[in-house]
């Protein structure tokens, strides 16, 4: 993130009364604002088809800053000049003549704080409401295409689209008012300090990178567990369930950090050419093999810290005989030089124990166990843990000789975290992406060519699922971390799934 202010811009939020505005955007711009990030001159509207004006919208966004942004950071002289910037606009997004009385409105905003003309508009819609809203932004001539001066920015939200079909559509319909270079699709763990990192561990330092790859490494596994339910997202979940929710996004962009390989610079589109060989060297699968390397798995009641919780079908507005995953496993293959033979294996789910995201890479054991006339006769894998949320760190696992006369090697681990030795909180990731979209570095958002790509893959999964439904759910209680077929999954391998 660029310490220098950005271009001085309007950013219009269109969903700007929605939950994603409230808990997360308009707290990280006020953050962002206070940190002297954004152009003194920066308009922030919010269009929102609920009735109300300046006023009361700024009165709704000073209360989720107050609640939302971090604590100890909200004073009345930052909201001052905080409230100052924001605006509010009704309309409906759907409606093309909102757009126009949009447009004459930010062109009085503009006027009025001698802003040039630059503009980002972030979707925080519904996904199904993305192609005609961007077609009613290009329609109102709110849109100008290419990088001139002033300049037109998108950032579009996850889910983006729900298949590899839907993506597709979705991309050419916004490539029909949008040039590429324009669109920023957003993922926030790709804002998350640990997350980008990982480049930085793995090229800004000489010991690591040489075992990077297939001599040295035994497997990799990339967790991302949730102990919340679908708290009140039951109608969305119905439609999405978790492969499409976490695997095929964030899940899939820690892999090809992970496995990516160094690009030519640190810059937009040679990283990401380089995280897109790693989703096309993935190794299809046939129906039967994603069958058996791919594991569906859905919560039924159970507790969590003591406390009964219900199963996932007795959610609000989850079907009683509801089929829809709330984990998934799946282990694939990256064919390359790289990374040819060594196994990747990805978990997503709610209703774990605990909340966390990690990747742990599994060092290969000695060739000989050089210990075994000492009465040694197994040591544990050397592991890297990565941990990306919530307690950010990194973590290196491996054998020491425990004190006393007879050889007995113990596990043991150093740990770095972020908060004790940097001292302070690392950004929030959407504070990050915000002001690199405005800046225009699109590096840690999502190409067309990676979106299809990704999809690609787990279409693939979605179509064999869906010819063969599931028998067995739900299959894990709430509060434990997945169905027995996961950890037989690891066991047909040798292997064991690591317990956060």
């Amino acid at each position: 993130m660029s310490d220098r202010p950005a271009d001085p811009c309007t950013i219009v939020i269109l969903g700007g009364a929605g939950d994603l505005a409230k808990r997360k955007l308009v707290p990280a711009l006020y953050e962002v604002a206070r940190g002297g990030l954004l152009s003194p001159s920066t308009a922030i509207v919010g269009l929102a088809r609920s009735a109300g004006t300046d006023g009361s919208w700024r009165d709704a966004v000073r209360a989720s800053v107050m609640e939302f942004a971090p604590a100890g950071t909200f004073d009345e002289a930052a909201w001052g000049a905080f409230a100052g910037r924001l605006f509010f606009h009704q309309g409906d997004f759907l409606s093309p003549e909102t757009y126009a009385a949009l447009q004459s409105r930010l062109w009085a905003i503009e006027a009025e704080r001698g802003l040039p003309g630059n503009r980002l508009y972030y979707l925080a819609i519904p996904p199904s409401g993305i192609a005609g809203a961007v077609r009613n932004l290009g329609g109102g001539g709110l849109v100008r295409r290419g990088e001139e001066r002033p300049w037109t920015r998108l950032v579009v939200e996850k889910p983006f689209g729900h298949d590899l079909a839907s993506a597709r559509a979705l991309n050419d319909e916004i490539a029909g008012t949008f040039d590429e270079r324009q669109v920023f699709r957003i993922d926030h763990y790709l804002g998350k300090e640990t997350t980008q990192n990982i480049l930085v561990f793995r090229l800004g330092n000489g010991l690591f990178e040489p075992l990077w790859n297939r001599r040295y490494v035994d497997h990799v596994q990339i967790t991302v567990a949730e102990s919340i339910g679908v708290e009140g997202r039951g109608r969305f979940f119905e439609e999405a369930g978790i492969l499409r929710d976490i695997i095929q996004n964030h899940a899939m962009q820690l892999l090809c950090l992970v496995a990516m390989e160094p690009p030519v610079a640190f810059e937009p589109n040679a990283v990401r050419d380089e995280k897109v060989k790693v989703l096309r060297s993935i190794r299809p699968q046939t129906p039967e093999e994603i069958l058996r390397d791919t594991v569906r798995g859905q919560y039924g009641p159970g507790a969590l810290e003591g406390q009964p919780v219900a199963g996932y079908r007795q959610e609000p507005n989850v079907a009683a005989d509801s089929g829809r995953e709330t984990y998934a496993a799946w282990k694939l293959q990256v064919e390359n030089w790289r990374w040819a033979g060594v196994p990747f294996y990805l978990r997503a789910g709610k209703r774990m124990p605990k909340r966390v995201t990690e990747i742990a890479i599994a060092f290969k054991t000695p060739p000989i166990a050089f210990f075994r006339r000492m009465g040694v006769t197994h040591q544990d894998q050397n592991v890297l843990i990565l941990r990306i949320q919530p307690d950010e760190g990194i973590a290196l696992r491996f054998g020491a000789k425990r004190p006393g006369a007879e050889m007995r090697i113990e596990p043991v681990k150093m740990d770095f975290h972020y908060s004790e030795f940097f001292g302070s909180k690392s950004a929030d990731a959407y504070e990050r992406l915000l002001v690199d979209a405005i800046h225009g570095d699109s590096t840690l958002f999502g190409r067309r060519d990676e979106v299809e790509a990704a999809w690609e893959q787990v279409t693939a999964i979605l179509d064999t699922w869906g010819d063969v439904p599931p028998f067995d759910l739900p299959n894990y209680a709430a509060g434990t971390w997945g169905p027995e077929a996961a950890v037989a999954l690891m066991a047909r391998d040798a292997r064991a799934w690591r317990r956060p």
